[in-house]
């Protein structure tokens, strides 16, 4: 029996803020996996390591949870004032696809490195001292990221003394910009923020019951909901949500009917294709917590509470992308967000996370009754894990 051998892909391993994913220069793929489509999904399905039915992704460079089941593809832009494209995909744990649909906002902290380093920004704009401002066009979504990546002689600063919740060591700070972060015509939602219309809706849910909820296209698509309204306090850590079935069935319910009314499906038997948008989250008012490090959180630390699900079980910390959403809802009286934040007008607010706490920043104004935001900002860390090549198998893809 002739047996294929394997192949070897240029790739590089990073840790992005809170998520870590397998990053690819475009130029470095297969031929067959630099256009989309069915063998670009299968090439990253088996680096990953997916479908995985043990859920452990052993025989990949997945590490079995929505943050670590991530891969990126970068490339020269040729759009006017941007550096870099920047697709993101993320795969699924157990089941054969990748999930296109919006962008990871922690592995967005290390797009700009990436693309320094990788020799895809004019040497002309990253100086020998100081800041290089790499303009990213998130190519998922149809939006620009800015992001400021520390140089030190002339190299890609990845050591310092920045401390982020939900990452255990210090790196380097890469302050991000979120320009215009409410999806348009080229991004989900085909152009609203609020895309019901409305600050905040009643939505029914068959089987869980009618709520008050924030529906807003603004990061990526998330749904708000209070906490209280769905029987939690907004303190909770991974396992008293991810070790209930019960639980995160409610929560899928919840994405799914709320998915529809954001027109983002038209039915909700689509939702289990689309795991990766829309996000949901639940709010709450400032409480004291032990975040899952063991560091305690005062009521007096945080704004509010949120806690978010991604790929169908709750975050460890916080999607970045999703952090963006809260940060533009908090700037926007009446949502919510803003509501569990005390109210009133306010353009940053910190809130705490299962691993801790975040701070976000928002600029929006309010013109014939609509609202706009014109950029979001976050910072978050990023560090080369490693690098070299991937192997798979030659027939994989």
């Amino acid at each position: 029996m002739a047996h294929v051998p394997q192949i070897k892909i240029p790739a590089t391993y990073i840790r992005g803020g809170t998520s870590k994913g397998v990053f690819f220069r475009l130029q470095d793929l297969p031929e067959t996996a630099q256009v989309p489509g069915k063998a670009r999904d299968a090439l990253l399905m088996r680096v990953i390591g997916s479908p995985d039915p043990y859920g452990k992704q052993i025989d990949g460079m997945g590490a079995a949870t929505s943050s670590t089941s991530k891969t990126v593809i970068i490339s020269k832009s040729s759009r006017p004032d941007h550096d870099v494209d920047y697709l993101f995909g993320q795969v699924s744990i157990d089941q054969p696809f990748v999930d296109w649909s919006g962008n990871c906002g922690n592995l967005s902290a290390a797009v700009g490195p990436f693309a320094i380093s990788g020799g895809l920004v004019d040497a002309s704009r990253v100086p020998q001292n100081g800041t290089a401002v790499v303009r990213i066009w998130q190519a998922n979504i149809g939006k620009t990221i800015i992001a400021h990546v520390p140089i030190t002689n002339g190299e890609v600063q990845e050591t310092g003394d920045f401390e982020l919740d939900g990452v255990t060591f210090p790196a380097a700070e890469v302050q991000l910009e979120f320009m215009d972060p409410a999806a348009d015509e080229e991004g989900d939602g085909g152009g609203a923020m609020f895309p019901t219309g409305n600050l905040v809706d009643d939505l029914e849910v068959p089987g869980v019951g009618t709520f008050k909820a924030t529906m807003i296209n603004a990061g990526i698509p998330t749904i708000f909901v209070n906490a209280e309204a769905i029987g939690y306090t907004g303190t909770e850590l991974q396992e008293s949500i991810n070790g209930d079935p019960k639980a995160l069935a409610m929560f899928e319910t919840i994405r799914a009917y709320g998915a529809v009314r954001m027109g983002l499906i038209k039915n909700v038997d689509e939702a289990a294709k689309r795991q990766h948008t829309p996000k949901v989250a639940f709010v709450a008012k400032p409480k004291d917590y032990v975040a899952s490090s063991g560091k305690p959180v005062g009521a007096g630390d945080v704004d509010l509470l949120v806690r978010a699900l991604s790929m169908g079980k709750l975050h460890h910390a916080m999607m970045g992308t999703a952090a963006v959403a809260i940060g533009t809802a908090a700037a926007i009286p009446g949502t919510l967000v803003n509501l569990a934040a005390g109210g009133g007008e306010r353009n940053a607010v910190r809130f705490g996370h299962p691993s801790g706490t975040l701070r976000v920043g928002a600029e929006a104004s309010q013109s014939n009754g609509d609202w706009t935001v014109t950029k979001a900002i976050m910072s978050r860390s990023a560090r080369v894990l490693m690098e070299g090549w991937v192997r798979v198998p030659g027939d994989a893809f």
